[in-house]
Formats: structure tokens, C-alpha cells, sequence
């Protein structure tokens, strides 16, 4: 589809009350908020890492996003819809005419609930996280184990930000582009001296099919936490040791302000299931989230990159340089 053919289905009829359709887009997706019901629809995308190119490659990824993310949810992911094109309409559903597309249908949640939200509100409190952590836990716990052929392979993901190396010298200036330099050297010392950690752990299990965007956006703190929106295009992203998953998770709080919470999470997340047992796996556990604030920074690069004006421009800027600090930052608790 289109983006002139999403505003003609918005402004037709929907299988569910839509009395209001608001549509939001990521970069990969266009999502339509109706009454109790949301509609995501995969833009017609190719990258290195994701091919939404076809309508078969959509309709197998909607498929996909079901099934993965109803491992950690209840009855939010509902089905795949088809969207069709009739002489006179573009809609979502059954009748007559020619599918041109698919749609995943979801449940609709209160936004109000999000946890960035009540993250920024202050009202996430520690039971919230004990809850949140029972829930991965119990996911960890369950998920496939992952044999990478690779060990080091991390080391290769963190090196991906030097691509951003001459824009954030000429942007952001020497301080950030000194900070992205020492934390590239950091990286691969570290990595080199923590091989046999970094095989031990996968011989222990500790690498699984796991969520691989597990932040604060993608979780929903009702009276039984919702996890939702997993990485189903590419399983690579999702394939990881369950420290690197939650440092995602710890960096988002520390971001917040709330590194207390993220203790908070981590000592309970220990207890309940043993991913840290020793000074080394605290170590490793940093790397990650360093690796994470890592990740935040090249995706704010690429969006500065992208920006249609320049506040949007300046703010993802701004962002890119608050992980390059928080990244700086983590280099200090390798060793």
C-alpha cells in the first residue's frame, strides 16, 4: 500500500466501530487506532534487515507477529485481516474485491497505562516492577535456547555505530566523536578479553528466543503487565542473551532518571532466575546496556539524517547525544 491508499481506507469503513480513525506511523508500519481496535499495516519496505517487500513477505510477517507476540500476551494480538480494493473503496475485511494487503488486528489498550508514560508521570512504582519481572521471568524461562554460531558477533552489532563516526564528528562535534571512538576501542577490548564468558554463557542456555525491543514504549502496566510489539522481522534481533534483553529494559530506566528502579529490576529478575552469578556477568551486563544506549544513539543518527524540518531534525540531535553520554558513561564499568 501506499500512503495516498491508507488515507482512502481511513476514510472508509472498518470490520470493528470506528467512529474516530487515528493513524500513527513508525517507519515501518502504519497503524490505525479505531474505537476497541487496531490495525497495523507493514509498509511495503526492503532493508538489509527487513523485507516487507512483496505482499507475500507482509502477509507472512503479520502471521509471524501474531504468533510471537502471543507468547507474552493475552488476547491482544486477535488475527490477520485482509485489506481489499473494491471500484469504490479501500477497506479492511471480508467482501468483494481484490487484496491488496494484510492488516495484524489487535485489542486496543489505554494508552494512559503505558509505562513510559507513568514513567513520566512518576508513577511506576517498585511492585510494578516486581510484576513486570515475574512476567519475563516466566517468558525467559519458556523461550526456545539459541546456539549462536558466533560468540563475538556482539562485538561486530556495537562496531555498526563507526558508520555514523563522520556525521556525529561533524553534528555533534569532538566531544561526542571522541566519546563514540574510546567506546569502540572499550568494546573490542572487552570483548576480546571476555571470550569465555561470552561462550560459556551461550553453553549455558543463557541465549534465547527472546522479545529484542524490550523497552518501556512496548510494555503496558495493567493489573497483569502486557508486553507487546516483539521484533518479528528478523529473529537475529530477537536471538539474544537474555542479559543483553533486559539491559535494554534498565537502560530505558536509567534514561528515566530511575537507575533505582532498574536495580530494583535486576536484583529481583537475579533471584528469580540466575542470568548473574558472578563480578563478570555484572560486567557483561553493563557492556550491554552500553550496548543499548549504543543502538539508541545510530537509530537518533538516522533519524537526524531523515528529518523532514529542523526541530525534528535538532531533537533527534539532542537524543543522539544523550545516548552517546549515557554510552561514555557505561564504558567506565567494564572493567
Amino acid at each position: 500500500m501506499t500512503g495516498e491508499e491508507i488515507q482512502t481506507l481511513i476514510a472508509g469503513s472498518f470490520p470493528t466501530p470506528c467512529n474516530n480513525p487515528e493513524l500513527k506511523e513508525t517507519h515501518i508500519s502504519w497503524v490505525i487506532l479505531c474505537d476497541d481496535t487496531v490495525f497495523k499495516i507493514k509498509k511495503p519496505l526492503k532493508y538489509s534487515f527487513l523485507d516487507f517487500s512483496t505482499i507475500e513477505q507482509r502477509r507472512h510477517y503479520c502471521e509471524r507477529e501474531v504468533l510471537l507476540n502471543n507468547r507474552l500476551t493475552k488476547d491482544v494480538y486477535i488475527d490477520v485481516v485482509p485489506v481489499r480494493k473494491s471500484s469504490s473503496e479501500i477497506f479492511i475485511g471480508e467482501g468483494k474485491g481484490e487484496i491488496m494487503d494484510y492488516a495484524v488486528r489487535m485489542r486496543k489498550l489505554d494508552n494512559d497505562r503505558r509505562m513510559d508514560v507513568l514513567l513520566r508521570n512518576g508513577k511506576v512504582t517498585e511492585d510494578h516492577i516486581h510484576s513486570l519481572v515475574s512476567v519475563i521471568v516466566t517468558f525467559h524461562k519458556k523461550a526456545e535456547i539459541i546456539y549462536p554460531d558466533d560468540p563475538l558477533d556482539i562485538e561486530r552489532k556495537f562496531n555498526d555505530l563507526e558508520g555514523q563516526r563522520e556525521f556525529i564528528y561533524t553534528e555533534l562535534g569532538d566531544k561526542y566523536g571522541n566519546m563514540l571512538d574510546d567506546a569502540l576501542e572499550k568494546s573490542s577490548e572487552f570483548v576480546l578479553a571476555n571470550r569465555r564468558l561470552l561462550e560459556d554463557r551461550i553453553e549455558d542456555g543463557f541465549h534465547r528466543d527472546g522479545h529484542g525491543d524490550l523497552h518501556s514504549r512496548n510494555i503496558f502496566l495493567l493489573d497483569e503487565p502486557v508486553i507487546f510489539d516483539c521484533i518479528e522481522f528478523n529473529d537475529e534481533y530477537r536471538h539474544v542473551d537474555v542479559l543483553n534483553e533486559v539491559a535494554f529494559l534498565c537502560m530505558d530506566l536509567d534514561v528515566f532518571g530511575r537507575s533505582d528502579l532498574s536495580r530494583t529490576f535486576m536484583e529481583d529478575y537475579s533471584l528469580q532466575f540466575s542470568a548473574i552469578s558472578g563480578t563478570r556477568d555484572v560486567a557483561l551486563f553493563n557492556y550491554y546496556k552500553c550496548y543499548r544506549a549504543n543502538v539508541r544513539a545510530k537509530v537518533n543518527c538516522l533519524r537526524a539524517r531523515d528529518a523532514d524540518g529542523s526541530d525534528a531534525a535538532s531533537h533527534a540531535l539532542s537524543e543522539a547525544a544523550r545516548y552517546l553520554e549515557l554510552m561514555h558513561r557505561y564504558t567506565k564499568g567494564f572493567s
